[in-house]
């Protein structure tokens, strides 16, 4: 008779807005519907939770991406700009100016992608963190620590210094370019 070993169950835990920004940096655009697919034909993945900031205008977006077998996982958004703006008249001698917000609006997942990792983890026998983003160095090390860290993919070759110490963990998502680009075949043809 045939022991029967149960699979490993790997989830993905991923900051949106990092691999998102860390591949159009590069030249790139991911294909989420591939990517998810290559996450679970190539890591075994059964869950992927995604992070992202919600906005009412992306409704589509987000169904989209939980059709291509993403748990999504929304968080309000903070509109810097405004919150600068007002902090301004509030407060005419601030040492803030307008200068100093360079992005328009930020939805910081952060925090909701440990807590995640976190809740969830009696469930899971590995996670894969994606981010090149320095802010999950504890989370990484605890599970290291609790022998649960399979990997953490990064956008490219430019992430945090603070994840060096993990060098054998990494994997760079530029480097799968051409399975995971999105390619718009409207654009490329030819009259």
């Amino acid at each position: 008779m045939r022991s029967s070993q149960k699979r490993p169950e790997i989830y993905a835990f991923i900051d949106s807005q990092n691999l998102n920004l860390g591949t159009q940096a590069v030249g790139w655009k991911m294909d989420w519907r591939r990517f998810r697919i290559y996450l679970q034909k190539q890591h075994a993945v059964s869950k992927a939770f995604m992070f992202i900031g919600y906005m009412a205008e992306n409704e589509p977006m987000y169904e989209q991406l939980h059709d291509a077998g993403y748990l999504i996982v929304l968080k309000p958004i903070v509109d810097i700009k405004a919150l600068a703006d007002k902090r301004l008249l509030e407060t005419p001698d601030s040492e803030l100016t307008r200068d100093d917000t360079k992005h328009a609006i930020k939805g910081n997942i952060d925090a909701d992608l440990v807590l995640y990792a976190m809740k969830e983890l009696p469930n899971y026998d590995q996670a894969i963190i994606i981010s090149g983003d320095g802010d999950f160095y504890g989370l990484v090390e605890y599970l290291i620590e609790k022998h649960k860290l399979k990997s953490v993919m990064t956008p490219n070759w430019k992430y945090s210094s603070l994840l060096k110490p993990f060098e054998r963990y990494i994997i760079r998502l530029d480097q799968q370019r051409r399975q995971l680009a999105y390619y718009d075949h409207k654009r490329n043809k030819t009259s």
